[in-house]
């Protein structure tokens, strides 16, 4: 990399440093190359960019932009997406085309409809993506837009399919980070498996004058990743050659962060699953507000036995679109979840480190179930005991894993944990986490869990849920006179009793 260049990129991030702030505004062009939204928020971004255009207009008044001023004064009261596509037309019917203002408005309208997950206009960003690549391709050897722009490409494509084939579906709910997943596929493909030299590390030019901070803003794209490995212990021994042959290709490689979907969205589906956990559900969702990325502070979801905790931890992930690992914790006797040194034979990296190269994400999100369970003795280490710095976001930033031998940022993994009861629990691992009772159903839930349990057993039978027919009054009756409610896998033996009755009858009809 030039000196050129080089100054480029600090420059880049100083004016992401500035977005995020809320000093800066994106420009089309930094947003096509990364550049994160102003103040971290697609709708943040959305209202300062159409008041600004809209106090540009004001000092320019002509018949012709009367129309542009009203849809700009809309989209500032609700940065929705129909706001955007109002403006969107309007822009494009607009006199004037000599202004660099209204004609970089469409392009920007197309950025935040792709955003909100339109295939078409993603398709069109992903062609000036390809056009800004080829302009580098000219001036450096820098091809990040090339990857960037195929992933877009891919992405419009799945998108549009998976609206074809279920057109209810939400496009948004999960699917940035299968963008992130996208582009870094496409990178690793374009770049190879390099394992040594420059592919490792940054290159000396890049670190001539830098302290540590700037290495760690070099390894962080603007774009929602992060770099969790930069570095591995005695490669040149055996064993090190051995983990530089798995992690190789993952040093100094930024890994996507799982974008925020539409919160609202998800909290209706979770509410409509799980319609006895609202709190727990708000209490949730409610600290992820606001943020460019989901990471969830460490969790104790406490509730008697049968109450949902396990399933919910599990919808609460996907509805989140973070990938996760589930560790049942009954019986652990040991740390493995804090790895094993390569010496053994039995060597192996850490659960989460796991979960990071197995998902090729910085922030995958691991569910210890029943933490409660896990056995005292530290004989051979203790769950417990690793657990401490791995909530800890300080040591987690550093975190020493004994099979790479080097430090891994683990700061941006998800823990989550249910417990029967959490007094067994170290009180200096309940310090470090939020406890949220997570309450068992009533009766007065009892119709819609049963509709959801019934709805499984389709599914789980391959036939399509909406083949499944609803409970009449008569079962509902029955349900109410056995369930007076409490544990969820008693009203679910229940209904599966009820759903081998009917098949029963009709086998002998």
């Amino acid at each position: 990399m030039t000196a050129e260049e080089l100054s480029q990129r600090r420059h880049f991030r100083r004016r992401q440093d500035a977005a995020r702030a809320g000093r800066h505004l994106p420009t089309e062009e930094e947003l096509l190359r990364g550049m994160g939204f102003f103040r971290g928020e697609l709708t943040a971004d959305i209202r300062e960019y159409a008041a600004r255009l809209l106090d540009w207009i004001s000092k320019r008044p002509h018949p012709t932009l009367a129309a542009l001023a009203a849809a700009l004064d809309e989209l500032t009261m609700e940065p929705s997406e129909h706001a955007v596509q109002s403006l969107a037309t309007v822009l494009a019917a607009t006199e004037g085309k000599e202004h660099a203002a209204v004609e970089s408005g469409r392009l920007r309208c197309e950025f935040y409809l792709a955003n909100f997950g339109d295939p078409d206009s993603m398709a069109r960003i992903a062609g000036e993506m390809a056009t800004l690549a080829l302009a580098d391709l000219h001036e450096c050897d820098e091809v990040e837009l090339l990857w960037r722009a195929l992933g877009w490409s891919a992405h419009s494509r799945s998108i549009a399919q998976m609206q074809r084939n279920d057109s209810d579906r939400d496009r948004q709910t999960g699917s940035f980070w299968e963008l992130d997943g996208l582009e870094n596929r496409f990178r690793m493909a374009i770049e190879g498996q390099q394992l040594l030299g420059a592919a490792v590390g940054p290159s000396a030019s890049d670190l001539e004058s830098g302290d540590a901070e700037t290495r760690t803003q070099e390894a962080a794209s603007p774009g929602g990743t992060a770099v969790v490995f930069r570095s591995i212990g005695n490669e040149t021994t055996t064993e090190g050659k051995r983990v530089l042959k798995e992690f190789g290709n993952l040093f100094w490689q930024p890994l996507p962060l799982p974008r925020m979907p539409n919160l609202t969205i998800v909290r209706a589906r979770l509410v409509a699953e799980f319609p006895h956990a609202t709190t727990v559900i708000d209490a949730l969702l409610q600290k992820l507000a606001g943020r460019g990325h989901v990471h969830l502070r460490p969790t104790i979801l406490v509730g008697r036995p049968g109450g949902g905790k396990s399933r919910f931890a599990r919808r609460l992930l996907e509805e989140l679109g973070l990938p996760y690992e589930m560790v049942p914790c009954g019986g652990i006797g040991d740390s493995f979840i804090g790895g094993t040194p390569r010496r053994w034979t039995t060597g192996e990296p850490s659960i989460a480190v796991m979960a990071v190269r197995r998902h090729r994400c910085a922030g995958p999100a691991i569910v210890l179930d029943e933490i409660e369970k896990v056995a005292t003795s530290r004989h051979n280490g203790n769950v417990h005991d690793v657990l401490v710095g791995l909530l800890e976001a300080e040591t987690a930033s550093r975190w020493f894993d004994p099979y790479v031998e080097a430090h891994c940022d683990l700061s941006h993994v998800s823990w989550l944990m249910t417990a029967n009861e959490v007094e067994s629990v170290p009180a200096v691992l309940r310090d470090r986490c939020r406890i949220l009772r997570f309450p068992q159903p009533g009766p007065d839930q009892l119709t819609v869990l049963a509709a959801r349990i019934l709805e499984r057993l389709y599914v789980e039978l391959g036939h399509d849920p909406r083949w499944a027919t609803p409970l009449d009054p008569v079962e509902i009756d029955a349900l109410n006179a056995a369930w007076p409610g409490g544990s969820i896998r008693t009203l679910q033996r229940l209904v599966e009793g009820l759903f081998e009755a009917r098949e029963d009858g009709r086998a002998r009809q």
